[in-house]
C-alpha cells in the first residue's frame, strides 16, 4: 500500500496543473459539505456538554391553561403535532412542590434566562446577559467552574450573601481572565454581589445548543431583589422558570410524567383558586376572574439537547442548503471523474505494459484508486480549512454552531474517502478493460474511443446539476430583491435607534420620564440632527407588542372567553412626541399627539387604515372609544387615524396596529429615533455618548441604523441566495470546463478524421457547425433533464420565495439563457480549433 501510495503521489506530481484542479474542485466540494455538517451535528446531534446528558430530560406542559395570570417564555418551543402549543415555564412555588414530590427524578432544577442585567463597573453602567439558577444546577449537571467554585445549595439561602459567577467568555473579554476577580464585587441591577467563581469554558447552559453561556450567573433567589416584575418567587399564578432533571437509574420518561403529572395539575388549581380567595369580591366577580377552569398537560421529554427547540425555518434552511451542496459535491464528482477517465486514456500504454508483464488487473485497479482516494485526501484536507471559513458566512444559529467534533472529523474522512472511490472507480474499471495485445497494438485514441458515451453522460448530468441551481439562484436573488423593494411605508434611510436598558437601572418612573426627556434634548443638540424621539417597539425590529381592543357600545356577551385571536387583537407601538413626524409617516385623518397627552390627561390613540378597516368597517373611527380588557372602562378615545405601514414583517400585509403616547405608558424599553439630515455613519459614536451622558446608570445597549436592522429581516433569504449564487456559479463553472475539455478531447481524437473532411472539401464553417452541434446536443439533453428536476424541486422552496412562483418564467429563462451562452461559448473554442485543421498536417496524424 505504501508503495501504491508513494507511486501514486509521484504520477500526480508528474501533472502538477491537472492535479491542482483537481484538489480545488474536491475542496469545494467537500468543504461546503463539511461546513453544513458541522452546522447540522451543532443543532442536531450533539449533546449538551454536561455528565451523563442522556440522563437528562426537560419539563414542559401543553394545551390551554387558564390557570395563571401571566406567563413567560424565552425561546423556540415547537407545538404538537396535534398543532397544541408547548411552554417551557412554571411558576417557582410549582417547582418547589413537584421537588418534594419526586420520585423518580435525582433531582430538579430551575433556570431563568435575563436577556439584559445592568452592571456598574468604576461608576459606569453596562448591560449584560445574565441566568438565574438554583443552586443544585450545576451540582446536578456535573459542571466544574473554571475558576473558583460554581453556586451551591447553600446560595439559595435568605441569609446567605448575594454572590455571582462569571461566564468564561465574559470573564476573558471583560477581566482580561484575571484570576484576582474572584471575590470583587460588582453592583448588578444596584444589588451588591460577591464573584465567587467562573464558568468552565465549554459549558454553555441547557437552554439551547448552539447558545453561548449568559454573561453573569446568578442565584434564583435575588429575583426578589433584581428583578422589576413583583414577588415573583411567591406568585403561582406567575409562569417565568424553566425545569429541567435527571432521570434516576432504571427510570423512563412515562414513569416521571406518572409521578409528577398529578401534582403538576393539583398545584396549578390550587395555586389559582389561593390567588382568587385572596381577591376582594368586586374583584373576584370580575369577567377575567371567572369559569376558569383549563388545566395543561405536563410533557415530559429527553432534554440532552436543552431546553429549546430548533426553529422550523432555520431547519428548513438547512435542508436547503446540505441539499445545494451536496448536488455541488456530486457535480465535482462528475466532473474529476471525466477528469480522471481522460487522463487514464493517456495512460493507456502504461497500463498495457504493466498488465503484459504479469501485473493483474485487480492490481491495477488499487493502484488507480489509491490515486483517486490520495486526490480526495489532498482535497479533504484543503476543504477542511474551507469548511471553518464557510461556516462563518452562515447565520446563526447554523453558523454559530459547535467546534467540530469526532463526528465532524469523521463525516469528513468519510466523504473524502467516499468521493474518491466514486469518481475514481468507474475510470479505474473502465481504464484497465483491455486485451494486452490489442491495446499494445492500437493508438490511445482508439482504445480511449470506448469512454466517450459515459464521458458524454457526466457531461450530460453536470450540465442538468448546474441549471438546477442557477434556477435557484435566480429564485432567491429575485426574492430578496422584492423584499428590499417592498414598501415598509417610512423613508429607512438616515434612520438610527439608541437601544437603551432603562428597566435595569432601578430609577423610579418619573425619573426614567426624565431621563428619555434629557436624552432627547441632548440629542437634538448633536449637529446633523433633524428630529429625536422614543418608541416602543421600533418597527421592523424583530419585536412585537400585542394587545386587545373592546370597542364601547358593542356586545361581548360571551365574556372572558370572547377574545378571539383575529377578530379582537391588534398590534401596539407606545411612541413620543414628534414620532410620526421623524418617521415620515403622513397622518390621514385627525390630529397627532400633543403635548397635552400626558400622563394625567384622558387617554388616546391613533389606529392605522388596517385598524379602522378591521374595527370599523364603514363608520368614522375618530371619537371612538375602546378599552383592552373587558373589566376595564372603554376610555380610551382614537383621536387620528394613520397610513398603513409594516410593523415586523415584510412578506405580510401591515397588520392593525394602534399607536399610544408614551407618557400614559411605563417607561421601560423604550429607544430613541433619530433622524439625520445625512449619512449617519460619523455621528454613531456622538448618539452612544449623549445617551450615555443623560444618565450613567442608564446602560447603552445598541446603536443601530433602520437599514441595518431591515438587513436582519432577510438575513435568511441572503444567505440562501448567496449559496445559490455561489454554488449555482462555481457548478456554471465547472460544467463548462467538463464540456470545454471533453470536447477539445474529441477534437483531438478527432483530428485525422476532421482533415480528411477539409481535404475532400468541407468548410471550416461546416465543420465549426459540427463540432457546436455535438456539443449543444449534449448541454441540450442535460438542460431538458436539469429543467424538469428544477420544477419539481421548485415545490420545495415555494415557501421561502415571497413575490413569485417557482415556476417564475423570467427565472427560469434567464437560467437557461445563461447555461446556453456559457455553454456556447465552452463548445465554441474547441469547435474553433477543429475548423482551423491543416488537411496535410491531420492526414500525417500519428
Amino acid at each position: 500500500m505504501l508503495r501504491d501510495i508513494r507511486h501514486g503521489f509521484r504520477v500526480l506530481m508528474e501533472a502538477k496543473g491537472w492535479t491542482a484542479v483537481v484538489v480545488l474542485s474536491l475542496a469545494v466540494g467537500i468543504g461546503a459539505n463539511a461546513a453544513i455538517f458541522t452546522a447540522v451535528n451543532g443543532l442536531l446531534l450533539r449533546t449538551l456538554p454536561v455528565r451523563d446528558p442522556d440522563s437528562l430530560v426537560r419539563l414542559r406542559w401543553a394545551g390551554k391553561n387558564e390557570m395563571s395570570n401571566n406567563s413567560s417564555d424565552y425561546g423556540m418551543a415547537s407545538p404538537l403535532p396535534t398543532g397544541e402549543p408547548v411552554r417551557t415555564t412554571f411558576s417557582y412555588p410549582m417547582i418547589e412542590l413537584l421537588r418534594s414530590a419526586n420520585q423518580t427524578l435525582s433531582d430538579i432544577a430551575a433556570t431563568v434566562p435575563r436577556a439584559s442585567l445592568t452592571v456598574t463597573i468604576d461608576g459606569r453602567a453596562e448591560t449584560v446577559s445574565g441566568l438565574m439558577t438554583t443552586g443544585n444546577y450545576y451540582e446536578m449537571l456535573g459542571v466544574a467552574a473554571r475558576v473558583g467554585r460554581t453556586l451551591t445549595p447553600a446560595d439559595d439561602q435568605t441569609s446567605a450573601p448575594a454572590v455571582a459567577m462569571l461566564s468564561h467568555g465574559y470573564w476573558q473579554s471583560r477581566f482580561g481572565g484575571d484570576t484576582g476577580v474572584i471575590g470583587r464585587s460588582l453592583r448588578i441591577n444596584g444589588v451588591l454581589v460577591t464573584i465567587v467563581g467562573v464558568a468552565d469554558p465549554e459549558f454553555t447552559g441547557t437552554q439551547r445548543l448552539t447558545g453561548q453561556l449568559q454573561n453573569v450567573l446568578l442565584p434564583l433567589r435575588l429575583e426578589t431583589q433584581i428583578g422589576s416584575d413583583g414577588p415573583r418567587l411567591s406568585d403561582a399564578t406567575n409562569w417565568w422558570v424553566q425545569a429541567i432533571g435527571r432521570l434516576k437509574p432504571g427510570i423512563q420518561l412515562d414513569q416521571v410524567r406518572g409521578n409528577l403529572e398529578g401534582v403538576f395539575q393539583s398545584q396549578a388549581r390550587a395555586g389559582l383558586d389561593a390567588h382568587l380567595a385572596s381577591l376582594p369580591p368586586e374583584e373576584r366577580a370580575m369577567t377575567r376572574n371567572q369559569n376558569r377552569t383549563a388545566v395543561p398537560r405536563l410533557l415530559v421529554e429527553p432534554g440532552n439537547r436543552g431546553v429549546y427547540d430548533l426553529n422550523p425555518n432555520q431547519a428548513r434552511s438547512l435542508d436547503i442548503l446540505a441539499t445545494i451542496v451536496g448536488l455541488v459535491l456530486l457535480l465535482v464528482c462528475a466532473n474529476v471523474a471525466n477528469l480522471m477517465l481522460s487522463r487514464v486514456s493517456s495512460r493507456q500504454k502504461e497500463l498495457s505494459i504493466r498488465l503484459s508483464i504479469g501485473a493483474t488487473r485487480a492490481r491495477l485497479i488499487r493502484q488507480l484508486l489509491t490515486e483517486s482516494v490520495l486526490l480526495s485526501t489532498m482535497g479533504g484536507a484543503a476543504g477542511f480549512f474551507i469548511a471553518r471559513w464557510g461556516q462563518e458566512l452562515l447565520p446563526a444559529p447554523v453558523g454559530t454552531s459547535a467546534p467540530p467534533d469526532w463526528r465532524v472529523v469523521a463525516f469528513t474522512v468519510g466523504v473524502t474517502v467516499i468521493a474518491g472511490v466514486v469518481f475514481g472507480i468507474v475510470p479505474a474499471l473502465r481504464g484497465t478493460k483491455m486485451e494486452v495485445g490489442t491495446a499494445l497494438k492500437e493508438s490511445s485514441r482508439s482504445v480511449a474511443g470506448s469512454n466517450a458515451a459515459l464521458s458524454r453522460g457526466l457531461l450530460v448530468m453536470q450540465v442538468s446539476i448546474s441549471l438546477v441551481l442557477l434556477v435557484g439562484a435566480g429564485l432567491f436573488l429575485k426574492t430578496l430583491d422584492n423584499l428590499r423593494s417592498v414598501d415598509i411605508g417610512w423613508d429607512p434611510r438616515n434612520l438610527v435607534f439608541v437601544r437603551v436598558d432603562a428597566e435595569g437601572s432601578q430609577l423610579d418612573d418619573q425619573r426614567k420620564f426624565r431621563y428619555f426627556q434629557e436624552g432627547i434634548d441632548r440629542l437634538k443638540a448633536i449637529p446633523g440632527v433633524r428630529s429625536v424621539t422614543v418608541s416602543r417597539p421600533t418597527l421592523m425590529s424583530g419585536g412585537v407588542n400585542g394587545t386587545a381592543m373592546y370597542v364601547a357600545g358593542r356586545v361581548y356577551p360571551k365574556g372572558r372567553d370572547s377574545y378571539v385571536e383575529g377578530r379582537d387583537s391588534i398590534n401596539r407601538v407606545v411612541v413620543g412626541l414628534d414620532y410620526f413626524d421623524t418617521m415620515g409617516i403622513p397622518l390621514v385623518a385627525g390630529r397627532v399627539f400633543t403635548e397635552r397627552d400626558g400622563q394625567k390627561a384622558p387617554g388616546v390613540a391613533i389606529i392605522n387604515e388596517a385598524a379602522a378597516r378591521k374595527f370599523f368597517p364603514n363608520e368614522n373611527p375618530l371619537g371612538r372609544r375602546f378599552g383592552t380588557s373587558l373589566d376595564d372602562d372603554p376610555d380610551i378615545e382614537i383621536v387620528g387615524v394613520l397610513r398603513d405601514v409594516r410593523y415586523n414583517d415584510l412578506r405580510q400585509a401591515p397588520p392593525a396596529t394602534m399607536y399610544m403616547p408614551h407618557l400614559q405608558d411605563n417607561p421601560e424599553d423604550l429607544a430613541f429615533t433619530i433622524r439625520t439630515a445625512g449619512d449617519p455613519a460619523d455621528l454613531m459614536s456622538a448618539f452612544r455618548t449623549a445617551a450615555s451622558n443623560a444618565d450613567p446608570s442608564v446602560p447603552v445597549i445598541t446603536v443601530q441604523t433602520q437599514l441595518s436592522t431591515l438587513e436582519q429581516r432577510y438575513a435568511q433569504e441572503k444567505v440562501l441566495a448567496q449559496a445559490y449564487a455561489l454554488f449555482g456559479s462555481i457548478a456554471l463553472f465547472v460544467a463548462a470546463i467538463g464540456l470545454f475539455g471533453l470536447m477539445s478531447y474529441n477534437v483531438s481524437r478527432r483530428t485525422r478524421e476532421i482533415g480528411i473532411r477539409v481535404a475532400m472539401g468541407a468548410q471550416s464553417k461546416e465543420v465549426l457547425g459540427m463540432v457546436l452541434r455535438e456539443s449543444m446536443l449534449l448541454v441540450a439533453v442535460g438542460m431538458t433533464i436539469g429543467l424538469a428536476a428544477a420544477l419539481a424541486a421548485g415545490r420545495l422552496v415555494a415557501s421561502q420565495l415571497f413575490g413569485l412562483e417557482p415556476t417564475d418564467p423570467a427565472t427560469v429563462g434567464l437560467a437557461v439563457t445563461v447555461m446556453l451562452v456559457v455553454s456556447a461559448a465552452a463548445g465554441y473554442l474547441p469547435a474553433r480549433r477543429a475548423a482551423r485543421v491543416d488537411p496535410m498536417i491531420a492526414l500525417r496524424y500519428e
